[in-house]
């Protein structure tokens, strides 16, 4: 969204190249949702059930309520906001450890598995 002397517009953006994407705990609070009920190419979605910073009900949540062609490719129920970063750089503290640091009970054991449906998302997408 832009602001010109007080007029709000929205701005899009589509470049020929990009012909699938899988975004790993969106971020969709800012976003007029319903603008992506119709991608324009195949979106996936990835979606940790405890993400503290970009809560799933406000935005992966949000998205797939509005969105009927995307899938959930990365569903993650135990994961934090950092699932998707492996390796973890050890002894995170502060705000950054709180966001990051996985969640008591979280076994990155079920990221191979998350990361294979992530390439099948692509090679399904991607490939001719």
């Amino acid at each position: 969204m832009s602001t010109t002397r007080g007029v709000v517009s929205w701005q899009t953006y589509s470049h020929p190249r990009i012909a699938a994407i899988v975004a790993g705990m969106p971020f969709a609070a800012d976003f007029d949702v319903a603008s992506l009920a119709t991608p324009r190419v195949p979106l996936g979605l990835g979606r940790a059930g405890h993400d503290t910073w970009l809560v799933p009900r406000f935005h992966s949540d949000a998205v797939l309520q509005v969105c009927k062609t995307c899938k959930l490719v990365a569903d993650i129920p135990e994961g934090g906001h950092g699932a998707l970063v492996s390796p973890l750089p050890p002894g995170l503290t502060g705000l950054l450890g709180e966001l990051m640091n996985d969640p008591p009970g979280f076994d990155r054991a079920v990221l191979p598995e998350v990361d294979r449906k992530i390439a099948a998302f692509f090679q399904k997408y991607l490939l001719p």
